[in-house]
């Protein structure tokens, strides 16, 4: 595991607080000094999808002192500015987050002295892109329901997806609700298809969010 990686585990112990969190506070701080930028996002499919599209332009994020750091969730937020922005250790930062979230993030962004100006542009003028509805919806909608349909075809779950949209539950759903929710039904498989989703876009068919903080970092 390079440097970043390193990085990026010391902070999410350092965050978490507990019996571990001074030895990983140690950990982070000396390792910081080679980080160039630290990218929030909310949990382990956002950094999946970021490492795959960076893979596509010939871009080791690690190898470059991009650390991506998932969260956990978003309401996580405040803990990891906290220790890797203005109160902590003053780092470069990024993010990315989905629409239902912004708020959590305009907040703790406020709270650091980091404030966004009002409109969606003045969080990306910081380097924090919003997804809608989540990563996930975008890039199905980059893809197409008939696109997204084929990847799960290419991961060998054509028949889980089939049973899976004959559920009552989801039988009168749209289908690209239902790809969403299929992605997400066991542990491990959101990120296996963010990265699949990513690998198999169309050129210039890249969900702007995800594309603008690659181009920024």
């Amino acid at each position: 595991m390079d440097e970043s990686g390193r990085f990026g585990r010391a902070a999410v112990a350092w965050a978490a607080g507990g019996a571990g969190a001074d030895a990983a506070a140690a950990a982070a701080r000396e390792l910081a000094p080679g980080v160039r930028t630290v990218v929030l996002v909310e949990g382990s499919s956002d950094r999946s999808a970021l490492d795959a599209l960076a893979a596509r332009h010939g871009r080791d994020l690690g190898a470059e002192g991009v650390a991506v750091v998932p969260l956990g969730g978003a309401t996580n937020i405040g803990r990891f500015l906290d220790v890797c922005g203005p109160p902590g250790l003053g780092l470069p930062l990024a993010g990315l987050c989905d629409i239902g979230e912004e708020r959590h993030f305009r907040r703790h962004l406020e709270r650091v002295g980091l404030a966004p100006a009002p409109s969606r542009a003045g969080l990306e003028a910081l380097g924090f892109h919003v997804c809608v509805a989540d990563l996930e919806d975008e890039l199905i909608r980059a893809l197409g329901a008939e696109g997204a349909q084929r990847v799960i075809e290419a991961q060998g779950e054509t028949r889980p997806f089939r049973t899976f949209r004959g559920q009552p539950a989801q039988r009168d759903r749209p289908v690209e609700h239902q790809l969403r929710r299929f992605m997400g039904t066991h542990s491990g498989r959101k990120a296996r298809y963010a990265r699949a989703l990513v690998e198999h876009l169309p050129p210039g068919r890249v969900p702007r969010p995800l594309e603008r903080l690659l181009t920024q970092l």
